[in-house]
């Protein structure tokens, strides 16, 4: 029996001593950070017939990363008004979204999403609406979004369950462009 529980706490030491303790959470965020600084260009992969995406040159920029926020802005053509904000805290990722205006100022609809409800996988984590998001914008409390990452791509998605609102942009990692100005609201 001691000599079971030693081998059980030895193969635990020896997982924790490679990195393998890490929640997929806690990875994911790793991938993601080894972006910063750089931008992609994207492409519509699923969206809804009344879309405005479509046609419009669709950028990502891994801009900020300071400790557990990353900000990630996207523009939607000559639109700079939309920027990914992705926290982790306590073993868990929130989005949100920040909305502003060319001259700085949020939006009124703004700082929606929501925090995973569990650590997720490395490659995915997945952000059901939140209260705050359910009360801003109430056709949106069944809204879930969720965002895949491997060596090759970065899909943001989103699903409004029980509709047919379905959107997915998908950025080749492969490819990297010139970075961006600022966002609205940004100084460069």
């Amino acid at each position: 029996m001691l000599r079971s529980i030693l081998l059980i706490l030895l193969i635990s030491f020896s997982v924790k001593l490679h990195g393998q303790d890490k929640n997929g959470a806690v990875q994911f965020w790793e991938v993601l950070q080894k972006h910063c600084g750089n931008a992609y260009e994207g492409t519509l992969s699923e969206t809804a017939s009344n879309d405005s995406f479509t046609g419009k040159k669709l950028i990502m920029h891994v801009r900020a990363c300071d400790g557990n926020v990353i900000r990630i802005p996207f523009f939607v053509g000559e639109d700079k008004s939309r920027t990914w904000v992705l926290k982790l805290e306590d073993n868990r990722i929130t989005l949100k979204h920040d909305h502003r205006h060319e001259d700085g100022t949020e939006d009124k609809i703004t700082q929606y999403g929501g925090t995973a409800s569990n650590p997720g996988l490395s490659n995915i984590q997945v952000f059901p609406a939140d209260a705050y998001t359910a009360e801003l914008i109430p056709a949106a409390a069944t809204n879930v979004w969720w965002i895949t990452i491997n060596e090759n791509e970065f899909s943001y998605n989103l699903r409004r369950i029980g509709s047919d609102r379905l959107f997915i942009v998908k950025f080749d990692l492969t490819k990297k462009i010139s970075a961006p100005s600022a966002p609205w609201g940004w100084k460069q």
